[in-house]
């Protein structure tokens, strides 16, 4: 922001070099607009200043949640692909019952009354 305000006092210096008279039309215009630059460079120092705090209050919080998801989770290590994440037990020993045989789980449903749905289904076939 330094910059703005050695660019205002450039301005300023100019027009005294110039001199430019604060008491003619052209003057008064003119210092008028260095006023208006010089608060807006004065309003643009203030938002970043906030925007500094308001970063910083953030680190913290964002450090204090970290010391929070520590304390209740503990070293959880985060997965960055959903390819590197186990869905399921590796231990875990899948039984299928190889005794079902599944062509009867078609017949189950031929019949109307199996269906309490209330769709017809002679209109499917």
């Amino acid at each position: 922001m330094d910059f703005l305000y050695e660019k205002i006092s450039y301005l300023r210096g100019l027009a005294d070099g110039l001199d430019v008279k604060d008491n003619t039309k052209e003057g008064k215009l003119f210092y008028a607009l260095l006023d208006v630059i010089e608060e807006i460079a004065d309003g643009m120092n203030d938002i970043v200043e906030e925007q500094d705090e308001v970063s910083e209050y953030l680190d913290l919080l964002d450090e204090d949640l970290a010391t929070v998801e520590e304390e209740l989770f503990g070293d959880v290590e985060l997965y960055e692909d959903d390819d590197d994440y186990d869905y399921y037990d590796d231990d875990y020993d899948f039984d299928f019952d190889d005794d079902y045989d599944y062509d009867d789980y078609d017949d189950e449903f031929d019949d109307e009354e199996a269906c309490e749905c209330g769709v017809d289904h002679e209109d499917e076939d």
